[in-house]
């Protein structure tokens, strides 16, 4: 199914008013029908309306094959949208998914067949389609994606072109250039099934000797300004005017991180960085070592064990609970059931206080933290900080068994660097029109805490102690910093999360299938990528010490369940999983959804299609 933006501006600006990107439609050349090769109608005509040249506008033998295949698939897997069928939706009307909607489209796709010649309407159809990229039509794709005009286009690239209609996004060679090549396969062999091409020119074809233009490097703010994009529609339904984005980025701070992640992270290993201020405005993201070899973001999506990171739950747990930093436990061997956790190094140094326990990252007195407060506890810890996903509840995911994103892992150190409330990250600050139209204005969310103020000063205590004395000393600054190092077994992953006064930076390393890399730890790479880009991000500021006392007895103070929101109800949203498992439903502080617009008035009568059909088809694009 044809899925096209309708060319809509869009400028994203960081928090000194600068542009970091700016988005908008891209043409090229007009080509008339007899200019276009027979290729590229066949491969268009196969992936998407097959029976084009037969049916009146609406295929009713393709809307019925794809009700039974969607039935039997128990979801929507196949369009039966026509060519006409998409015309009509992307001339006149919008996406919005209601019957009105699809009746009026229904409609105007018979009505459009009966005024114009297939030829004219596969004319307008591909010299208007979104290729993705901003490319609007056949001739700007082939000028982007292969630097040549469309009227010479090969069959190989006719059916890359083709297949990046279903998900220009997915599909892109500038995205992933395998995936186009693999869609392009599919391609090919639908249009020996239709028989657009014979089986001989199939077999002919050779998708490795296509040679894909060369595409403009793009900067690595585009992680964040996609994130961005992401988040638009929830706060927006304007799809007509261009839009104007303010957000929080720090382009400043952002080169600073892209110039530590390159730098610092390990030869066939990716890395991601988030920076939070305290409030949880985003200052700079990088989701991974170049945007244009690989536009996923690993600083949002990546699912990846947490390792030691891990026990900052366990230990907030265990101050909640009344332990203090000069308490004292045995790093001893320790038995679960049959379960015998380990320490790195291999050995047991006995007696040790809770503050060295943590800034050495002990395993042992962390498995008797957990075991203490309760496993439970600990996930329930995680929960209450902002962890959505799935959690084990075994033993030993008190060592960082279970699955985090690096978002979510910064939102959650940031929250004890706020002294225990909530900073829920955010981006978007201002959104408004061309003509200066206020569309989304950002409100301050009502602060909610998390932990008590003493047992926020507690845990920066202990991640002091982490920086200064134990793991984490390769990302000391200069300045009073509190963090944490993460690595994972057989080093497939490094972790390092800390703060200043002012920001709180997470960072990730590791290879994207998983595999070892020689020599990560998170107090190795990640630590000195955190340390070069918090030195430049804090640096002209003054040092600031961190709060450490609270100047309270935590031991007659407990938090109240008003004023921290915290609830022994174990089935409360954002505390406990829900029965079978699954993350349970976090409580969403962001403003609700706009309204979508609608363009469907009641009913469709024939003055209404007359006005319609009278207007004159959209002229080229200049």
């Amino acid at each position: 199914m044809m899925r096209s933006p309708n060319g809509q501006s869009v400028e994203i600006r960081g928090d000194d008013n600068s542009v970091l990107v700016s988005l908008g439609p891209s043409y090229g050349e007009w080509l008339p029908y007899a200019r276009i090769p027979e290729t590229m109608t066949g491969a268009m005509i196969a992936v998407e309306d097959r029976r084009f040249w037969m049916h009146p506008g609406v295929d009713p033998i393709g809307m019925a094959r794809a009700f039974v295949v969607n039935s039997r698939a128990g979801r929507s897997v196949q369009g039966a949208s026509t060519i006409s069928q998409q015309l009509a939706r992307n001339i006149f009307l919008t996406s919005n998914k209601t019957y009105a909607r699809k009746g009026r489209e229904l409609i105007l796709a018979l009505a459009l067949e009966r005024k114009f010649t297939k030829e004219a309407l596969l004319e307008l159809y591909l010299n208007r389609v979104y290729f993705g990229g901003g490319a609007y039509g056949i001739d700007a794709a082939s000028r982007k994606f292969f630097g040549h005009s469309a009227a010479s286009l090969s069959l190989e690239e006719a059916a890359i072109i083709a297949g990046l209609v279903k998900a220009p996004s997915r599909y892109a060679p500038s995205a992933d250039a395998e995936a186009a090549r693999r869609r392009a396969d599919t391609v090919i062999a639908t249009m020996v099934d239709s028989g657009a091409i014979t089986p001989a020119e199939a077999a002919g074809a050779e998708m490795d000797v296509v040679r894909f233009a060369a595409q403009p490097r793009q900067n690595g703010a585009r992680y964040f300004t996609d994130w961005v994009l992401s988040e638009v529609e929830n706060l927006t339904d304007e799809a007509v005017e261009s839009l104007q984005i303010a957000t929080t980025l720090n382009p400043d701070g952002q080169r600073a991180a892209e110039a530590a992640i390159a730098a610092e992270t390990p030869p066939g290993a990716q890395g991601a960085l988030v920076a939070m201020a305290r409030d949880g405005a985003v200052k700079a993201m990088v989701g991974g070592r170049d945007y244009v070899t690989s536009n996923y973001n690993r600083a949002v999506a990546a699912r990846r064990q947490p390792g030691s990171a891990f026990k900052f739950f366990v230990y907030a747990a265990a101050i909640e609970d009344g332990i203090g930093p000069d308490d004292t436990l045995v790093d001893r061997p320790t038995r679960i059931g049959n379960w015998s956790p380990r320490n790195s190094n291999g050995r047991f140094v006995g007696t040790v206080t809770v503050r060295n326990a943590f800034a050495q990252s002990i395993n042992t007195v962390a498995v008797q933290l957990g075991q203490r407060v309760g496993f439970d506890t600990v996930a329930d810890m995680a929960r209450r900080f902002g962890i959505t996903t799935p959690i084990d509840r075994r033993p030993a995911m008190v060592l960082g068994a279970s699955d985090v994103t690096l978002l979510e892992m910064t939102q959650a150190y940031a929250a004890v660097a706020a002294g225990g409330v909530e900073a829920r990250p955010y981006a978007i600050t201002r959104i408004t029109t061309g003509s200066g139209k206020v569309l989304y204005e950002r409100e301050a969310d009502a602060p909610r805490v998390i932990v008590a103020p003493y047992v926020a000063a507690k845990m920066t205590e202990l991640m002091q102690a982490a920086v200064e004395t134990g793991t984490g000393r390769a990302a000391q600054i200069g300045r009073p910093l509190a963090g944490k190092t993460g690595t994972t077994s057989s080093n497939k992953d490094g972790w390092f999360l800390g703060f200043t006064n002012e920001l709180t930076t997470g960072v990730w390393m590791g290879r994207d299938d998983a595999r070892a890399v020689g020599g990560l730890a998170g107090g190795r790479a990640p630590a000195r990528a955190f340390a070069a880009y918090m030195a430049r991000a804090v640096g002209g500021t003054p040092p600031a010490p961190l709060v450490t006392d609270t100047g309270t007895d935590a031991a007659i103070i407990e938090p109240d369940d008003q004023v921290y929101g915290i609830t022994d109800d174990a089935t409360a949203p954002g505390v406990n999983d829900t029965a079978d498992g699954a993350p349970p439903v976090i409580e969403d502080l962001r403003p609700p959804p706009s309204p979508q617009r609608s363009d469907v008035r009641s009913g469709i009568d024939d003055r209404w299609l007359d006005e319609k059909l009278a207007e004159p088809l959209p002229p080229p694009p200049q």
